[in-house]
């Protein structure tokens, strides 16, 4: 029987402790079979993370350590970082890439949560094609109110998590998870010739897909007969984004998650982006990966710019190469193509 592969990226809220990301790696790595590909640390958001792909029920186990070693090590009363997060193990996706269905993919991802809950006394929602409600299906509607809030929220019948309604200790110190499945996901930030996070903000509401609040002259919002903020539609589908100063970076992010790159590939979110904070007065001066990005969806931008540019016979590498240079992909650190483009055999 052929091997069923999925990937993890679990965010963990610790960006600048170099002994507790190696920890919860390790935590990881213990599992056999489970490969960690990448480390993604980044310290002004205080938030780490890791990639690693294996069998499907061997990397259940590991995600399962690594929370664990994360709910030992961090402790959310003195966390402070740019990125929204509710816990420790902030966001813990499974993801498909051979032989394994999405909803199988689901299914795991139930059981690992009620099992953090269980043995660790971590609360957990479950959330995109995992989730029991459709209020939890989205990550931002779970985080909301991050872990500030949690005691508040857990008072919700609807909004507090699917495994864990009591505020104790653990939960004061590791704050809860939420676990799920999707697909594919690219994070991307578009760095920008300006510290501005007002100006970072509005290009981001301008691209992603659910748009920008409008308002009035006076700057009320405007509502619909049912009392709902009226929205302009996004440039871009398949995707979120918002704005953020990132202080280690001295510049303002348009910071993008790429949820359907059939939608959106990184080669129109990039031309988007640029094109807008050109408009409103800025520059994009280079692109930072976060995590891993799949071979195909870099050849894909390869081939554009080469079309674009008037280049043609390039091979896959030489395609990715472009991508990485047209995009400024090297703009903030140095891009390794063998460990940043995710090849599937």
């Amino acid at each position: 029987m052929n091997s069923q592969i999925i990937e993890c990226v679990p965010n963990f809220s610790e960006g600048r402790n170099i002994e507790t990301i190696n920890a919860i790696a390790e935590a990881i790595r213990s599992v056999d079979g489970v490969r960690v590909l990448h480390i993604d640390r980044g310290e002004a958001a205080n938030r780490t993370v890791i990639t690693f792909v294996g069998p499907a029920l061997d990397m259940a186990e590991a995600a399962f350590r690594g929370v664990k070693r994360a709910g030992e090590l961090i402790d959310m009363r003195q966390h402070q970082g740019e990125h929204p997060r509710i816990g420790a193990t902030d966001v813990l996706p499974l993801i498909p890439l051979k032989n394994i269905t999405l909803e199988e993919c689901a299914e795991l991802a139930r059981g690992l949560a009620e099992r953090i809950y269980k043995e660790l006394g971590i609360p957990t929602y479950c959330y995109e094609a995992a989730a029991f409600c459709p209020e939890h299906v989205n990550l931002a509607d779970c985080r909301r109110g991050e872990y500030e809030g949690l005691e508040e929220k857990m008072l919700d019948a609807v909004m507090r998590p699917d495994f864990g309604h009591e505020y104790t200790g653990q939960v004061a110190r590791s704050g809860a998870s939420v676990v799920g499945a999707r697909n594919f996901l690219i994070a991307v930030n578009f760095n920008l010739n300006t510290s501005s996070r007002e100006m970072a903000s509005a290009i981001a509401a301008r691209v992603r897909a659910s748009g920008e609040v409008c308002r009035d002259a006076d700057g009320n919002i405007l509502r619909d007969e049912e009392g709902r903020a009226v929205r302009r539609p996004g440039l871009l589908r398949g995707c979120k984004a918002i704005g953020w100063y990132i202080e280690e970076y001295g510049c303002a992010q348009v910071s993008m998650n790429i949820n359907d790159v059939r939608l959106c590939p990184i080669h129109t979110a990039y031309e988007t982006v640029c094109a807008v904070a050109r408009e409103l007065g800025a520059e994009v001066t280079g692109t930072e990966l976060i995590g891993l990005i799949p071979e195909d969806c870099m050849v894909e931008a390869g081939r554009y710019f080469a079309a674009k540019q008037g280049l043609s016979g390039q091979s896959a590498s030489e395609l990715i190469e472009l991508a990485v240079k047209t995009m400024r992909m090297d703009d903030l650190c140095p891009f390794d193509t063998n460990h940043k483009v995710l090849r599937i055999d």
